[in-house]
């Protein structure tokens, strides 16, 4: 799941945030394991989305872009002063700006240990949150901790390209033999399955996938607590 810490004053607000050859087939008709797949390059289609360069689109978090303004007055409801949080995380998770809501339709239960659900969107994708406040919470203390729990990952389509052009072909890529970057065409922004496959493909071309002749490496896109990351799609 994915974590963000914050810390709320009563009469201030602050934040933590804690928080990615060719074989015989075997008796079934598949490779058998730790075969060569034959895939000749001309019956291999290319994804839509061309990734030349950086997109150029995609912020650090913290960027002054990816806060939400006005804030709220630090006598604000404590809920309100939440809401505001969990906007501005999912603008950190997006890193690009785009429009946010966010609500806790039943309020946030100031008690030690109490749980609130609340939810964030961004650009139409709904994340629901756990709001947790600290076991060590006081009634009229300065301070109020709490931690939040998100339910869902963000997937967007800008930071998904961003990323993985600059994992196969940016400037520190460790991968110098892949070209041809292209990705399925992703949605603006969408919630997903933490750290699980997504449906969603990346690839790249290296000339020497089959015996030298060249084919795509199929990437699953998933999203973790750190962002997007791609693991080798069967």
């Amino acid at each position: 799941m994915l974590y963000t810490k914050k810390l709320i004053g009563l009469a201030a607000v602050g934040v933590l945030l804690a928080g990615c050859g060719s074989s015989d087939a075997d008796s079934g008709g598949a490779p058998a394991k730790g075969a060569v797949r034959e895939s000749p390059a001309s019956e291999q289609k290319a994804l839509p989305v061309a990734l030349d360069e950086p997109r150029g689109k995609v912020l650090e978090r913290g960027a002054e872009e990816l806060k939400v303004t006005p804030k709220p007055a630090n006598d604000a409801p404590f809920a309100e002063r939440v809401e505001h949080k969990l906007r501005e995380t999912v603008l950190g998770e997006a890193k690009v700006p785009g429009k946010t809501s966010a609500s806790c339709p039943e309020g946030v239960t100031l008690k030690a240990g109490a749980v609130s659900s609340c939810e964030a969107t961004y650009e139409g994708a709904t994340i629901p949150y756990e709001v947790k406040i600290s076991d060590s919470y006081k009634e009229g203390s300065f301070l109020t901790m709490y931690n939040t729990k998100a339910g869902k990952g963000l997937l967007t389509a800008e930071a998904v390209y961003e990323e993985f052009w600059q994992r196969y072909a940016g400037p520190d890529s460790a991968y110098p033999e892949a070209s041809k970057l292209a990705c399925d065409e992703l949605p603006v922004a969408e919630a997903v399955e933490v750290d699980a496959d997504t449906g969603y493909r990346c690839q790249v071309w290296n000339d020497q996938r089959y015996q030298g002749k060249g084919g795509y490496q199929s990437f699953q896109v998933r999203i973790g607590g750190f962002g997007p990351s791609f693991t080798e799609a069967d």
